[in-house]
């Protein structure tokens, strides 16, 4: 694992909020030169910790009014019928998290749809079709309070 110092926390923190600023900008704020805060950042990438750039979208603001998020069960069990799931799962649009997780579901989703009608065709349309589907429970987001950031 690797050790991380005040200056790398610093850089994930920054990066974390803005990735687009650069590492003059960055240096600048933490007290380092460009060359110093470069060479971090590089060596953070190397290292596997940082690992690309997103861009955060405001699905309201596109037009998805619905956040849902769905407790899936599979029917059946097995490694064809996981690989089976996952593939199709991925390739509906509308699901933007899918999360293989340990406990009542076998997955978890995030769902966006544009209002509750539209997020009943996903369901009965795309979702409840995917093979090996079993027990599905909505739990629609009514706020977020923080969205994710660093560790």
């Amino acid at each position: 694992m690797t050790e991380l110092d005040e200056l790398d926390r610093a850089i994930l923190a920054a990066l974390s909020r803005d990735a687009t600023q650069t590492a003059a900008a960055l240096g600048g704020r933490i007290g380092l030169s460009q060359p110093a805060t470069w060479r971090r950042i590089r060596r953070l990438r190397d290292e596997g910790i940082l690992v690309g750039q997103r861009v955060a979208l405001d699905a309201q603001a596109l037009g998805f009014g619905v956040t849902v998020f769905l407790g899936v069960k599979l029917a059946t069990k097995g490694r064809v019928s996981l690989d089976d799931f996952e593939r199709a799962v991925v390739a509906i649009p509308e699901v933007q998290l899918v999360e293989h997780v340990l406990g009542l579901y076998d997955y978890r989703l995030r769902v966006v749809a544009r209002d509750l009608a539209d997020f009943e065709r996903v369901l009965r349309r795309r979702v409840m079709t995917l093979p090996g589907v079993g027990d599905v429970e909505a739990n629609v987001l009514l706020s977020e309070e923080r969205r994710p950031g660093p560790i």
